[in-house]
């Protein structure tokens, strides 16, 4: 793991979890207790804000927001509360800079409408250029992206998929990444993900950032320029990087 960072844990940062009592499946709990380690490792002071149904004024505090995923019918519970209590101020805050990661269900509610297999369809909150519609099939295995994220290092993104949800992006918006390996968005265009302003989505489950490291930190980073922070500190990565890299050889040699 990599080595702690001393400093005067003045800089804080604040991790905004959306929705964790419904939307925390496959694991997604990892990517906040990444995020609040690594954000520890580099000296700042780290606060959880889990934001439940209802309204929350401290929506304007948090650094960096976590969607995470949910079958149908936990989105169903969410949806309402989502544009009447979450879409204004999510817009606010990534408009100030703030970051957002969402996975699978997460992803889907910030584009611009999800369409279940029977035909329903829930409006999202059109944070992002895309629309998603559900499959007969679903997409399930190992995915390795090239990334197209400027600076990061590696290129390379490694997780696993579990999505009925065809994503399509629309001009606004730009894919996280190539698929390498594994169906990606929609199975059709070799896309994952999408990047859009501050604002990541992807279907990388299990978790995604305890194994990509690197994205931890261009989120932390991207977060923290809002607050005039300075670069952050370099880390031991070595055991979460050769952990990646073992994630990447298994999956190429399938």
């Amino acid at each position: 793991m990599g080595a702690p960072i001393l400093g005067n844990m003045s800089q804080k940062f604040t991790v905004g979890w959306l929705y964790s009592d419904l939307m925390n499946i496959y694991g997604d709990r990892g990517n906040i207790l990444t995020l609040l380690k690594r954000a520890e490792w580099h000296g700042l002071e780290t606060n959880l804000v889990e934001l439940q149904r209802g309204p929350h004024p401290k929506m304007e505090e948090v650094d960096v927001f976590f969607f995470g995923g949910g079958q149908d019918r936990e989105q169903a519970l969410i949806y309402d509360d989502l544009k009447e209590f979450k879409h204004e101020s999510l817009q606010k805050a990534v408009s100030n800079g703030a970051q957002v990661l969402a996975v699978c269900g997460g992803y889907q509610l910030l584009g611009h409408y999800y369409q279940t297999a029977e035909g329903e369809r829930f409006d999202g909150i059109g944070l992002m250029d895309v629309t998603t519609q559900a499959g007969r099939k679903r997409f399930i295995g190992d995915v390795v992206v090239q990334t197209n994220i400027e600076g990061l290092r590696p290129k390379t993104l490694v997780g696993f998929e579990n999505h009925s949800g065809r994503t399509f992006l629309g001009p606004d918006a730009k894919p996280l990444g190539k698929v390498v390996m594994g169906k990606g968005n929609n199975g059709s265009d070799k896309t994952e993900g999408t990047v859009q302003g501050g604002i990541i989505g992807t279907y990388l489950h299990g978790s995604l950032l305890p194994k990509n490291p690197h994205l931890a930190d261009y989120l932390i980073a991207r977060a923290l320029r809002r607050r005039e922070a300075g670069a952050l500190s370099p880390l031991d990565d070595s055991a979460e990087l050769a952990a990646h890299d073992w994630i990447l050889r298994r999956a190429q040699r399938r």
